[in-house]
């Protein structure tokens, strides 16, 4: 509980709200504001696994075994998809608790009056007929009725339509909309699961659209089903012109599509970007969309505010300049009654605290508007002497466009900016006239690690841009002093030629829209930070959305990360992050396209030159499996940054994996024809060679691709070298004991080894040579 200043709308209602008994009654027989999180049955997640268009193909597999006599063959799918399902559902529990931090940190808090104090208090403890006060920018924590006040509300999460809907005393709140403007005191009606809307819960998103790299990779797999569709009308020739049965073929041809299937990739990804955010939660950096942490290895500009990210957001009073026969304490004081003093941002409580100092108390009101984003300004009304006056506080710029203008104002101003301080202009109206009185410095200098932060993201290929309310004057000295550069533009420029200005000043929130949808037109990866309500739709919209520590409720809700610190340096690990899900992507990517590559090549040229398949039925389905098993850890494989975004180039994936599955191959014919026409093996035997052969190759094939450098180089994580060695190793025994493969010697799976140890020598210094071509 935080008790605080009581402001003028708080201080005109005369009630004294609950007592604590009376509360605490309530809270036994209504429980929590709050929607319970529900938790499914580990089981109901694993038959939802089964249900889907790729479970639909595995059963359908399944099926067609079945019906064709093939049992064990039936078995063995119906194995993979049983696996497939479980995998799915462990790796989603695991990534639900990484991101569960939201939900015990990521909470509104409400200003209620309790026993006659008006104080904040997490909105959970809220019961019905308790006072609240809502103002811009607050989340309603409650179905309210209005008692005092006007406020306009923004119903999009009740109704689906985004539009400001007015709402005066007698008017109902809906638990979940968003305070647009103004602000009024209400009476709570309903709470937790019997309010209108009940979506206290709606601030800890995790359900978002895939991200682009998903996409990619799924467009990958398309093509690897086109890849299967013309290998398959090759063996169905083949096998017309062999008089092959159509029995007998089928099942090759299931079993050639099942293995294109991504079965681990939604388990990939859901490793890879969980374990990401579960170590931003450790560094106090909140993830509410898992694809924010990836689209940051993506992202080519950064918009950052000034407040409060890179400075400390912690202003001080400077020099007050005076106009007329106006004194300091004078225009502190006009300042002070047009200022909240309930709020908590940084503005309101450095004005506070400096009329505090000065031992000052506002004048008494008769009207207040409290500080609006949308026009830069706050007002009040107050009675002087008999004369009834307004006082204007905000933007020396809005300001000066609609009052009387002092000579030497806009030398004072940019006397003042000059500096890197904010200004702040006091005007008042009378019957007469409405002038500027003063102007009133705000110093906040930049953070200590504002400098290093941003050239550390500069330093991974991100251009950053400050987006600043501020004068032009202010920006480029505080732009220039951390490094940013000192060509600041305006809103139009912004709109015209962005890449052009280093930031933008006197920008009003609802412009960074604009500025993002620029960008992103100009076919930029945007990030953004932001903090207040009108600040929600440009993070909604930016590839990379980001709250900073002081961020209203609505803004953390648009937002993908959300910061708990106020430094860049957070922000850096963001993009590190995505970094590493990229890398970690990209084994996934290049071992998927070439492993199947090589796997239906090897199947289909077998067919056709000898007329079998080189590979049993049973051991393709051991194939995927094994396969699948590593790839599944590739999420959790350590990975490196790089110094630029990654912007991938499918066809240069597409050539590195073609590199690899060509040359395997090859290596696999010369050793299928060696072993039908030489060594005059059976069929059975040549199946468990080429087994051991196609899991050797496979394991080296993802060892080789996950570095740029030689792989002995950069060790894998644990998870991946163990799983990459049991199947070795259970390769190898299932060759030699004869377990479900008919047995060879030792000896045949020792020249195995030698084989694809030569093999992979080479192609790791044929790797290394493309890497460095193409910069991938």
């Amino acid at each position: 509980m935080i008790k605080t200043n009581v402001d003028h709308l708080e201080a005109s209602y005369s009630g004294r709200g609950l007592d604590k008994q009376t509360a605490q009654k309530y809270q036994a027989a209504h429980g929590y504001n709050a929607i319970p999180e529900t938790s499914e049955n580990p089981l109901v997640g694993i038959l939802k696994g089964m249900w889907g268009s790729t479970p639909w193909l595995l059963e359908a597999a399944m099926i067609l075994e079945l019906l064709l006599g093939k049992g064990t063959q039936a078995f063995f799918v119906f194995a993979l998809l049983l696996f497939s399902a479980v995998d799915g559902e462990i790796q989603e529990s695991r990534a639900k608790k990484a991101v569960g931090t939201l939900h015990r940190q990521l909470s509104v808090t409400a200003r209620l009056l309790r026993d006659g104090e008006w104080q904040y208090q997490s909105a959970k403890w809220l019961v019905p007929d308790d006072i609240v006060r809502v103002h811009a920018g607050d989340i309603i924590p409650a179905d309210l009725e209005i008692i005092a006040g006007t406020v306009e509300v923004d119903e999009a999460t009740l109704t689906g339509e985004s539009k400001a809907i007015l709402k005066e005393k007698g008017a109902a709140l809906y638990s979940a909309a968003t305070v647009i403007h103004g602000e009024a005191i209400g009476k709570v009606t309903k709470i937790g699961v019997n309010s209108t809307y009940g979506k206290t819960a709606e601030l800890s998103r995790t359900e978002e659209a895939p991200g682009r790299l998903q996409k990619l990779l799924f467009n990958i797999v398309r093509y690897l089903a086109y890849v299967d569709v013309v290998l398959a009308v090759i063996l169905v020739i083949a096998a017309v012109f062999r008089g092959t049965a159509w029995q007998e073929l089928l099942p090759f041809l299931v079993i050639l599509f099942i293995a294109t299937i991504p079965i681990s990739m939604p388990s990939s990804f859901t490793v890879a970007n969980s374990l990401e955010a579960k170590n931003l939660t450790q560094e106090k950096v909140l993830v509410t969309g898992l694809t924010g942490i990836q689209e940051a290895a993506s992202m080519d500009v950064l918009l950052i505010d000034k407040t409060g990210t890179i400075t400390n957001n912690q202003p001080k009073v400077g020099q007050i300049k005076v106009f007329g026969q106006f004194s300091a304490q004078q225009i502190l004081q006009l300042a002070l009654t047009a200022t909240d003093e309930t709020a908590v941002d940084t503005v309101s409580v450095a004005l506070v605290k400096a009329a505090a100092t000065n031992h000052l108390v506002p004048f008494k009101r008769t009207k207040f508007t409290v500080f609006d984003p949308a026009t830069k300004t706050a007002k009040a009304s107050f009675v002087d002497n008999g004369q009834t006056q307004v006082v204007i506080l905000g933007s020396p710029n809005i300001i000066a466009a609609s009052v009387v203008l002092q000579p030497n104002l806009e030398h004072e101003v940019t006397t003042l900016a000059s500096r890197g301080a904010r200004v702040l202009a006091v005007a008042l109206q009378t019957a007469k006239q409405a002038e500027i009185v003063g102007l009133i410095e705000l110093v906040d200098q930049p953070r200590a690690d504002a400098i290093t932060s941003i050239k550390a993201v500069q330093d991974r290929g991100v251009r950053v841009m400050m987006l600043t309310g501020d004068t032009s004057y202010t920006a480029q000295t505080i732009a220039e002093q951390v490094g940013i550069g000192s060509r600041i533009g305006t809103l139009t420029d912004a709109k015209s030629d962005p890449l052009s200005f280093d930031g933008f000043a006197d920008v009003y929130p609802q412009d960074k829209l604009a500025i993002v949808k620029k960008l992103q037109e100009l076919g930029m990866v945007v990030g953004m930070t932001g903090d207040g309500v009108n600040d929600a739709p440009a993070l909604q919209r930016a590839d990379v959305g980001i709250a900073v520590a002081s961020a209203t409720d609505i803004a953390k809700s648009a937002a993908k990360i959300i910061l708990t610190r106020s430094t860049l340096a957070d922000i850096v690990k963001v993009i590190d992050g995505g970094h590493r899900v990229y890398r970690r992507m990209m084994t996934w990517t290049i071992t998927k396209l070439s492993r199947t590559a090589q796997l239906a090549a090897l199947l289909t040229l077998g067919f056709v030159f000898a007329g079998f398949f080189p590979v049993s039925l049973n051991l393709i389905v051991f194939i995927v499996i094994m396969n699948d098993c590593v790839t599944l850890t590739l999420g959790t494989d350590r990975a490196w940054p790089t110094s630029i975004p990654e912007h991938w180039d499918l066809g240069q994936l597409g050539k590195i994996a073609g590199i690899f599955a060509v040359s395997w191959v090859v290596v696999g014919l010369a050793m299928f024809w060696y072993y039908l026409e030489v060594a005059q093996l059976s069929n059975g035997r040549i199946s468990t060679l080429m087994f051991v052969y196609l899991i050797y190759s496979a394991m080296t094939t993802i060892i080789m691709t996950r570095t740029r450098d030689h792989f002995w180089e950069y060790a894998p994580s644990k998870s991946v070298g163990w799983v990459v060695l049991l199947d070795i190793i259970l390769a190898t025994i299932m060759a030699i004991t004869g377990f479900v493969t008919p047995q060879v010697s030792w000896l045949w799976v020792l020249t195995v080894v030698i084989i694809v140890i030569v093999a992979t020598l080479i192609l790791d210094w044929v790797k290394m040579q493309y890497y460095k071509k193409t910069g991938i």
